[in-house]
């Protein structure tokens, strides 16, 4: 590891191991009530966006883990994740938005929508200053900050699937 990364490398080994535990929690957690996600096209959606933008963390803290990256390098990795998980998260809004007008029951829908958005705005930041001229650790931290929100916003789904689901 290089420049910054060697600064980093600490915290993306931890939120590579962290992170990939909790996503097999969360596949645990919608398993176990698994036939009311699946009929709530809303549910299946943030269940999918909130997976993706965890996994997203996870697959940058690895690659920010590879052996001679470099800082434009990751600003790539992590601007082409980051546009895949905003497919992820737009395609997510719409059934979100789509269910709640099936069902009348729209009152969360900005929120819901938030919590697996924000971390993608903080990626896109931290993309574009890894990639810009004179790339400076701001990029790792605020790639850093949505690392941390997508775990943060993903717990909290696995209350919604574990618990919420069943009022």
């Amino acid at each position: 590891m290089t420049g910054i990364f060697t600064e980093w490398s600490e915290f993306n080994v931890a939120v590579a191991g962290a992170g990939a535990a909790l996503g097999g929690l969360l596949i645990v957690a919608l398993s176990v009530n698994i036939r009311q996600i699946a009929e709530s096209r809303g549910l299946a959606a943030r269940a999918g966006a909130s997976i993706a933008t965890l996994i997203l963390g996870v697959a940058l803290s690895c690659a920010a883990l590879i052996p001679g990256q470099v800082a434009w390098g990751f600003g790539l990795q992590v601007l082409a994740g980051t546009i895949v998980c905003g497919i992820v998260a737009v395609r997510s809004s719409i059934a979100i938005r789509a269910d709640s007008r099936a069902t009348g029951y729209g009152r969360y829908d900005v929120e819901r929508i938030a919590v697996f958005s924000l971390p993608l705005l903080f990626d896109l930041a931290g993309g574009v200053l890894l990639i810009g001229l004179a790339p400076s650790s701001v990029g790792m931290v605020l790639v850093s900050i949505a690392t941390i929100l997508a775990i943060v916003t993903t717990v909290l789904f696995s209350w919604v699937a574990l618990v919420e689901v069943l009022r």
